[in-house]
C-alpha cells in the first residue's frame, strides 16, 4: 500500500511539474535587430567613426613624419659621419616602433571607446526587453542573433513590442553625444602629431 501511495505521489508530483513548465511563456527576439532600430545606434556609430578617424588622422601625421624623415636619411646618408648615419638610423627604429605601438593602442582605445558609447544603450534595450517580458508575463525572452537557440516551440517574438516600449523611453544618454567627441586622444610622446579635433 505504501509503494502504491508513494507511486501516485511521485506520478502526481511529475505530472504537476510538467504542467508547470508548460504553462511558463516562452519569447525570443533578436537583440541585434532591436539594437540597430534604435537611434541611439546610429549616434554612437557617428560618435565611434569620428573617433577612429581622429586615430587615424594621428597615425597618417606620425606616418607622413616619418616617411619624410626616411626620405631626408636616404639621400644625405652617404655624406653622413657613421655616428649622424647610426644616431639617424636609430631615431627612424624608433619612429617605426612609436607608430606600430601607436597603431595597437589605439585599437584597443577605439574598442574600448566603441564599448563605452554603446553600453547605454544595451542597459535601455534590456530594461525594455524586461518590461515588455513583465508586462506579458514570459518566463524566459532567448536572443535569437546570438545564435544559441538552436529550437524552439511556438515562442513569441516580441521585437516589435520592446521596440514601441523603448519608444516610450526617454534617449540613452551616450557619452560625448551632446558635443564634440571626446576621449582624450593623444599622439604618443616624441610624435609630432596634434591632438585630435574635441580636445
Amino acid at each position: 500500500m505504501k509503494n502504491v501511495i508513494k507511486k501516485v505521489a511521485l506520478v502526481a508530483l511529475t505530472l504537476g511539474c510538467l504542467s508547470t513548465i508548460q504553462a511558463q511563456k516562452i519569447a525570443h527576439i533578436s537583440l541585434d535587430s532591436l539594437v540597430n532600430m534604435m537611434p541611439e545606434t546610429k549616434t554612437a556609430k557617428d560618435l565611434a567613426q569620428s573617433y577612429l578617424k581622429d586615430l587615424e588622422k594621428i597615425v597618417a601625421t606620425m606616418s607622413s613624419e616619418y616617411e619624410t624623415k626616411l626620405n631626408a636619411y636616404q639621400q644625405e646618408g652617404a655624406g653622413m659621419s657613421d655616428l649622424v648615419r647610426k644616431t639617424k638610423e636609430e631615431e627612424l627604429i624608433g619612429m617605426q616602433k612609436r607608430i606600430e605601438d601607436f597603431r595597437m593602442q589605439a585599437q584597443q582605445d577605439y574598442q574600448r571607446k566603441s564599448g563605452e558609447l554603446t553600453a547605454p544603450i544595451m542597459e535601455k534595450a534590456k530594461k525594455g526587453i524586461e518590461a515588455v517580458a513583465k508586462e506579458g508575463g514570459f518566463k524566459y525572452v532567448l536572443d535569437t542573433s546570438s545564435g544559441n537557440v538552436l529550437y524552439s516551440e511556438s515562442a513569441e517574438d516580441i521585437l516589435m513590442q520592446v521596440k514601441k516600449k523603448l519608444d516610450s523611453m526617454p534617449a540613452a544618454v551616450i557619452p560625448g553625444a551632446g558635443g564634440a567627441p571626446n576621449g582624450g586622444v593623444k599622439p604618443p610622446k616624441g610624435g609630432a602629431a596634434p591632438a585630435p579635433k574635441g580636445k
